[in-house]
């Protein structure tokens, strides 16, 4: 019999992608604590500020169901060694565009897999996203026009939407902007025998 699979997580998005690839699964958001986990990796990498992260995400549910294979995810949005968060404010989220504008910044999405309470599987995929260059008056409008939304993402744009329209150039697949790198996921999924191959 085949180990049951709980995302660790109550992103619509990422339920999206499991959804739609045709996975089977439970949805539970892991109740840990970002902030403090972070301030603890002050220094380390962005990458691996993900890769903790989600870590944590799964080996939380995974106490809660240790029979599963709980699947955590994690993203971190990085121009350089500055670490993003989502804006609390417009006036943070314009001043957040404004430091992206013309620049690439990367977003590292982690994923992690764990049973009985242990990381059985762990991967980091990147994102490489080339702002173009944002006058004022156009991030004014795009902020008017997208309002409340800006707060759901940490770089104020979704690219499924207007977002896209801040963009010169974006290397790195799909699932890995959105925060759950699938295709090495399903990979994984495919060697537990968790689905089929």
């Amino acid at each position: 019999m085949r180990m049951s699979l709980i995302l660790a997580s109550s992103s619509p998005f990422r339920r999206m992608l499991m959804e739609n690839a045709g996975l089977q699964f439970e949805s539970r958001p892991a109740a840990i604590d970002e902030r403090r986990i972070e301030a603890e990796l002050v220094g380390h990498r962005p990458a691996d500020v993900a890769r903790v992260l989600a870590r944590e995400k799964a080996l939380f549910v995974s106490a809660e169901a240790p029979e599963a294979l709980v699947i955590g995810s994690d993203q971190t949005m990085s121009l350089g060694d500055r670490v993003y968060h989502k804006p609390g404010s417009l006036d943070e989220a314009r001043e957040n565009l404004l430091s992206l504008s013309g620049q690439t910044h990367r977003l590292n999405s982690g994923i992690a897999i764990a049973t009985a309470g242990k990381i059985i599987w762990e991967h980091v995929s990147h994102a490489d996203l080339t702002v173009r260059t944002l006058g004022d008056e156009f991030i004014s409008k795009y902020l008017e026009r997208v309002g409340d939304k800006v707060f759901g993402s940490v770089g104020a744009y979704q690219l499924e939407g207007e977002g896209i329209q801040l963009f010169s150039r974006i290397e790195g697949d799909y699932f890995t902007i959105l925060g759950l790198p699938m295709l090495p996921l399903l990979d994984k999924l495919r060697e537990l025998g968790a689905i089929d191959a």
